[in-house]
């Protein structure tokens, strides 16, 4: 999947759970933070992709995104399974409870679920591609839905465009829409 359906997958599975999760109101700080995490989430388990947006944001990336590349595996290999889930999970962890103390009212445990909710709404999009997904690694074997390779999706062309972006928009919209309320009281 392109950047662009996997920002919005991660909103969409941040809204689902927001509608789902009576979590009381929350600072802007906080909110504020909520959804860069999330936004962030969605594009993580890319990192071992040279290519991918995050390093082409940094000036020295494309020589970082080489380096961690081959330190992961390559693309769709550690950051694209649970072992990889687990991981960016404990390491984000790490770096929240580095930074704590210059946070001030923001709740880094909201912040965690935002982050981690954006990457597993990855795993589960790159599961819909024609390559799938290494979810059981060491196990060498790419899960993908449907189970048949030529009805799943290949990355940027018109099935991801005219199905899965309008797909996610809408439930999106439903979501917010039927839960209007319980969101709007976040803040």
């Amino acid at each position: 999947m392109t950047a662009r359906t996997h920002d919005i997958a991660a909103f969409t599975g941040l809204m689902i759970a927001l509608s789902i999760v009576e979590i009381g109101q929350v600072s802007p700080g906080t909110a504020i933070a909520v959804l860069f995490a999330n936004q962030i989430g969605g594009i993580i388990p890319d990192i071992d992709q040279p290519t991918a947006p995050f390093w082409r944001n940094l000036p020295v990336g494309g020589y970082l995104g080489k380096i961690f590349t081959k330190m992961l595996g390559g693309h769709r290999f550690i950051t694209h399974s649970i072992i990889g889930l687990a991981l960016i999970g404990w390491l984000l962890s790490l770096l929240l409870g580095f930074i704590q103390p210059l946070t001030g009212s923001i709740d880094l445990g909201f912040v965690w679920w935002a982050c981690m909710i954006g990457v597993v709404s990855h795993l589960v999009l790159d599961s819909f591609t024609k390559e799938g997904v290494p979810w059981l690694l060491p196990i060498p074997i790419k899960f993908g839905f449907p189970p048949i390779k030529q009805l799943r999706i290949t990355t940027g062309k018109k099935g991801e465009y005219l199905f899965f972006y309008p797909l996610l928009v809408v439930i999106t919209l439903i979501v917010c829409i039927n839960n209007y309320e319980a969101l709007s009281s976040l803040i």
